[in-house]
């Protein structure tokens, strides 16, 4: 074990911490914690207790870590062969009770990644290769398949699946007790066992310091892209080449052009969403 700092840094008696193990500056390790021989504990982290971390596991100054959590174990996945493969963990998380996480496999990034100031409830898993951007919320008992890809300022409810290779796009809002099949759209709001766009996340995009108009520009682009005359297909060019000044537009356009399967999310044609 390395330990940054003996003054400040603090660790339980019952704590087992393998050699070659880095304790960062003034973290505090609780009771019955264990630490594998690859992982680095970063500054002012805190580790509650019963916390085990092992594999290649990195984990960011100022995160909190809660009871029964289980980090860096290997990839829940067939195809994987036993590599050194790899899970990031940002700074200032707040990882609650019996939160599960996996390692990267070596078919794909050979790394899963949770960006900074996230949030995961009890008994979030992160599957993996996943790649989860920073300020991404999951209520309780969210799931994530291998290869999922969250973007920045997420919010899961509680008791949400996401298939494999499935990305959900920036300041998306996915409803709880949802099953998402298919990529949902930058501020989108999807919703349902099968899940479907509702809408957008306009509370979301409220919260975040959106103006009136920006808010009115998403939407309008929304209506013409989804309810608009002509193949979805076809929508696509037309729709972006009428919002070419529109910086949030363009992410949702770029986000659907980037996708290496067809946008297949299906679309409620009620629209839920409330007027900004």
């Amino acid at each position: 074990m390395n330990v940054m700092s003996t003054t400040e840094t603090k660790i339980d008696p019952t704590a087992r911490i393998e050699s070659g193990a880095v304790i960062g500056q003034g973290a505090q390790i609780g009771p019955y914690c264990t630490i594998g021989p690859n992982v680095s504990i970063g500054d002012n982290c805190k580790l509650i207790g019963h916390v085990s971390v092992t594999g290649h596991t990195s984990i960011g100054p100022r995160t909190s870590i809660r009871p029964f959590a289980s980090l860096g174990s290997p990839p829940q996945s067939y195809s994987y062969r036993g590599g050194p493969t790899k899970l990031t963990v940002g700074a200032d998380c707040d990882i609650r009770e019996s939160v599960t996480m996996n390692t990267g496999t070596e078919d794909d990034r050979a790394l899963t990644s949770v960006g900074d100031k996230c949030f995961l409830m009890v008994g979030t898993h992160i599957g993996h290769d996943c790649n989860v951007g920073n300020n991404v919320i999951f209520a309780n008992n969210t799931m994530l398949g291998g290869h999922v890809t969250v973007g920045d300022k997420v919010v899961f409810g509680g008791n949400v699946a996401v298939r494999q290779f499935v990305r959900i796009g920036e300041g998306a809002m996915i409803v709880g007790m949802s099953g998402v099949r298919a990529d949902v759209i930058p501020f989108g709001m999807a919703q349902g066992p099968l899940a479907f766009l509702v809408g957008l996340n306009v509370v979301g995009m409220r919260r975040r310091g959106l103006s009136k108009p920006e808010i009115h520009g998403v939407r309008s682009a929304y209506q013409d892209l989804f309810f608009g005359e002509g193949e979805f297909r076809g929508r696509i060019e037309r729709v972006a080449a009428s919002y070419p000044d529109n910086a949030l537009v363009a992410r949702i356009f770029e986000f659907i052009r980037a996708g290496k399967r067809p946008f297949t999310m299906a679309i409620n044609r009620a629209e839920a969403d409330t007027d900004a």
